[in-house]
């Protein structure tokens, strides 16, 4: 059982992770189908449950255990249907909801009974019988009191403490007012939409409606003084549900998780310190123990079992936990009981005792928290991603920060994938193809019907500006393609001079192509590969970009056999059209004569991201702009994307992404509590906001900072941030830090040299401002930007990126050193300026280098003349090739290699298949191979 240690405990499997809270857990209940829902009295003595046990009846009814002496009464009629328990706090009476009153009772009894038999059985669901209404009764289950009779859903109710009061759910309003009929119909598909909390008065039998929110309010639990009231919020869809508090009159409701996920069935520990909940965070069908403050913050794990653990309750005494999980030997669900370490919760919630200084064991507690097996590898949009950013939003709280507005977290939507839909076709008047396999539409298409439009073909579909050093170049010249489908090749010309590939790759971009036809009046644009690329895979792959927007026209890729077809009418070749235009010569577009038809359907699948942003304002009202620092704390997932280097019995496994980036959150919140110490003792008089920001979306494309700057609305934020300073893999320190963007400010070599005169790092600087990580949002917005990385490495996007691999000694002298840097622009009433650089021509969206080789260069080389590999893909052509990690790249198919950018020019020029030397240097020596270019295509 790889990866959990397992003990035995009274006979049940316990993990070992739930024994810092539980002890002695034991199954309480095993009779009858299922069992579950119990509650204690007033003294712990009794527990109160539901249980599908009667003999003729398939239904739940309600049932009172002495746990002393283990004796058992029936508490309902036996007839229908019961559910939701309670003990009177002072009586000896169980307050419980029931159809038994129902006519039909009887007959949805036979009914169950009848479809059970037949060998068919419903998915297990709650059943909001308009007939439940609540009753209670005495303890031998006589003298039976209706309490509600309104025609709805009553049920899900408690005592208050003093037993004046009962809360109760109920979607009564629902037959008693008229519904708009958008809500009329979700009602019908969902009676549970319109259920809202209720508080009976016991004395008057007066009824206030304590909530009025779209979606699913129950499970409704007093705490210990009456004063409060917990209960579970569901979304309008239904898809999640929150913990929600209020207090007992209804007034001051809020949200204490917001996990998004199906987080319910709370309920407060008698101290009033927690609560306790149930929540399938880890998946859909693993529900688990969690605790969290009545405040909110970080919950805390408490069970680890998969499967089902839920509808957890405390004795009164606090010192026992009963709940419902099917870690039964047969799996059905029952009561499990278990002693409860209330010491242990209350210590898990605190904040860990800090130290306001930098202090290496808290960059490694941070680390080893978000680089855990719980945060799945913190993917954007999904539940690692939120346990994340519970866990930082808790730790930003915890030292002081205050949030941006009414939270600390910012979302943003993003494309998370695309699908083919169901309605996608392709034909000519005589011929239709078979979608994916002989054509399939661009990510980015716009959606619907392009009916019986010309084609024309526009050779590789560039328009590229002259430059003071490059031609022009037209593929439209003379071509009418007013309301056409535009064909047009993939990649660029290949036979051209480098400095003119260099040139025709940044506007061969496939969105650059669409943009280009769009704007020319383009119907469509369609994309072959042609016979003479060398692709494996002819159709362009439909991957997600992340990027929410499309482009107004269709746009398909298509088979090399379908575009023979539509030329021939034509009497052109592809293959001669495309040696043609390999040699550079601009060809006049053609007419094939053709007419195609294509819808076009796509399902794009939207989630929600999450920022999150902390201030520590300024002394007084800020007069500077702000200072900004910050961290990407998402990371891979699993790998599924296509960025992950893991190796072939790696795909599947957690990217854990320590270095990338568990280590530059952490060092970012160590930085953040050392600021706010320097304030609370008078050592840090500013008059600049300090903002401390943890991006989402970092690895799908820096989407979390783009849209944290875009919000503005301004090209220039300079006069909103001074500065922004970014930590980005600081885990992995050899022998230098590299500081990155020393280009956009004339301040950073002094500021530089200060800070790090106490901490004595060896340090390489870069000039280049324009960088694959969050830096680069800020940059773009005219603010100044420094980023500290101490490189990539063998481990970089693969699941061996692990918490013990880290070297915190160097990370906590680069936190230091990151923050002096900021306690001197803190402190500093000149504004840096800022400095325009011109971005490298190798960058940017629209460079379509297609070979691969597989090669990690390490960008913390420094001054190194060449290119320093951290390492190589394994099974990619450099290690088929012999290239080793270490190895420095100083020649590659000629030509001379001094930095990154000569390596990127060299590999603009090298084709798929066709074997190129690289000379490297090894241990001192030049070492000659041959590599052959791959393609991910």
């Amino acid at each position: 059982m790889s990866g959990f240690v397992w003990l035995i405990c009274a006979g049940l499997w316990m993990q070992e992770g739930e024994a810092r809270f539980l002890d002695q857990v034991r199954q309480l209940t095993f009779e009858g189908k299922r069992a579950g829902e119990g509650y204690f009295g007033r003294d712990g003595s009794l527990l109160v449950f539901q249980s599908e046990r009667e003999a003729g009846n398939p239904f739940y009814q309600i049932y009172l255990t002495d746990l002393e002496t283990g004796d058992v009464q029936r508490i309902s009629t036996g007839v229908g249907k019961t559910t939701c328990a309670w003990i009177h706090p002072q009586d000896d009476r169980v307050l419980f909801a029931s159809t038994h009153a129902d006519p039909n009772a009887k007959l949805k009894m036979a009914e169950e009974i009848a479809l059970r038999e037949s060998g068919k059985q419903r998915r297990y669901a709650w059943d909001y019988d308009e007939t439940f209404d609540l009753w209670s009764a005495d303890f031998k289950g006589d003298k039976l009191i209706q309490i509600t009779d309104a025609l709805g859903y009553d049920a899900e109710a408690s005592w208050s403490p003093d037993g004046s009061k009962i809360v109760f759910a109920s979607n009564r309003i629902a037959y008693q007012k008229p519904m708009s009929p958008s809500d009329q119909a979700k009602f019908e598909l969902d009676k549970a939409f319109m259920i809202d909390l209720f508080l009976m008065d016991v004395a008057t039998g007066a009824i206030t409606q304590l909530t009025d929110m779209p979606g699913y309010d129950g499970g409704p639990f007093f705490n210990t003084d009456g004063s409060k009231i917990c209960w579970r919020h569901f979304s309008e869809d239904g898809a999640t549900a929150e913990i929600w508090i209020m207090d007992a009159d209804g007034s001051n409701p809020h949200a204490i998780t917001k996990l998004g996920a199906m987080s319910w069935a709370p309920y407060f520990h008698p101290s009033g310190e927690y609560l306790i909940f149930t929540t399938n965070v880890h998946g859909f069908s693993n529900f688990e123990l969690y605790l969290v403050s009545p405040k909110g913050g970080t919950p805390v794990r408490i069970t680890t079992t998969d499967g089902f653990d839920g509808l957890p309750v405390f004795t009164p005494d606090g010192n026992r936990l009963a709940w419902t999980s099917n870690r039964t030997a047969n799996g059905t669900s029952q009561i499990f009981m278990a002693n409860w370490n209330h010491e242990a919760a209350v210590k898990s919630l605190q904040p860990t005792e800090s130290n306001p200084e930098i202090d290496s064991a808290e960059l490694m507690h941070h680390i080893q928290i978000l680089a855990s097996d719980d945060m799945a590898g913190r993917p954007t949009g999904e539940t690692g991603e939120r346990l994340a950013a519970e866990y930082i939003a808790g730790v930003f709280q915890d030292i002081g920060l205050k949030p941006q507005g009414s939270s600390y977290f910012q979302p943003f939507e993003f494309k998370a994938g695309v699908s083919l839909g169901p309605n996608n076709t392709l034909q000519t008047p005589e011929t239709s193809w078979v979608i994916d396999e002989a054509w399939r539409p661009l990510s980015f298409s716009s959606p619907g019907l392009v009916s019986n439009k010309r084609v024309v073909f526009a050779g590789y579909g560039i328009v590229a500006p002259e430059t003071e050093h490059d031609p022009s170049y037209d593929s439209y010249v003379h071509l009418d393609v007013k309301d056409a489908w535009v064909m047009v090749l993939r990649y660029a010309p290949e036979n051209v001079d480098e400095a003119v590939k260099r040139h025709l790759n940044r506007y061969a971009s496939l969105r650059y192509k669409a943009m280009v036809a769009r704007d020319k009046g383009a119907a469509g644009l369609i994309v072959v590969s042609g016979p003479l690329s060398g692709v494996e895979h002819q159709l362009v792959a439909l991957k997600n970009d992340a990027t929410i927007s499309g482009t107004s026209i269709a746009a398909i890729s298509i088979s090399d056999e379908v575009a023979l077809e539509l030329l021939k009418p034509s009497g052109k070749s592809l293959e001669t059209l495309q040696k043609e235009l390999d040699s550079g010569d601009v060809m006049m577009g053609v007419d094939l004569g053709v007419q195609l038809t294509a819808n076009v359907d796509l399902v794009h699948e939207k989630k929600t991201g999450t920022n999150i942003i902390g201030i520590l304002p300024a002394n007084q009202s800020p007069t500077l702009p702000a200072l900004a620092i910050g961290a990407h704390f998402d990371h891979l997932g699993t790998g599924e994307g296509g960025s992950s280097l893991a190796r072939g019995d790696e795909k599947g496994m957690i990217h854990y992404g320590a270095d990338d980036n568990a280590s530059g959150v952490s060092g970012m919140l160590e930085i953040a509590q050392y600021l706010i110490d320097q304030r609370a003792k008078g050592k840090l008089d500013s008059a600049r906001d300090l903002y401390i920001m943890a991006w989402s979306g970092e690895e799908m494309g820096l989407l979390g900072s783009n849209h944290f700057v875009s919000v503005y609305e301004t090209e220039d934020l300079s006069q909103t941030f001074a500065a922004y300073l970014n930590l980005d893999m600081i885990g992995r320190l050899d022998k230098s830090l590299v500081v990155q963007g020393l280009g956009s400010s004339s301040v950073w070599p002094g500021l530089i040299e200060r800070a790090n005169v106490p901490v004595g790092l060896s340090i390489q600087t870069s000039n280049d401002s324009y960088l694959p990580t969050d830096a680069t949002s800020f940059y773009l917005k005219k603010v100044p930007i420094l980023s500290a990385f101490t490189g990539a490495h063998e481990d970089y996007h693969t699941p061996r990126d692990r918490p013990e691999k880290i070297n915190i000694e160097g990370c906590y002298q680069i936190t230091k050193f990151v923050a002096l840097l900021a306690r001197q622009l803190m402190l500093s009433e000149t504004q840096p300026d800022y400095v325009a650089m011109e971005k490298p021509a190798n960058t940017g969206e629209g460079r379509g280098i297609r070979v691969y080789l597989g090669t990690i260069p390490d960008y913390a080389q420094g001054d190194l003349k060449g290119v320093r590999l951290s390492g190589v893909s394994k099974g990619g052509p450099a290690e088929s090739a012999g290239v080793l990690g270490g190895d420095v790249i100083v020649s590659l198919a000629g030509k001379k290699i001094e930095n990154i950018y000569d390596y990127t020019y060299a590999m603009d020029t090298l084709k798929v298949g066709e074997p190129a030397e690289m000379v490297v240097m090894r241990n001192g020596e030049s070492v000659q191979l041959t590599v052959v270019p791959g393609t991910r295509d």
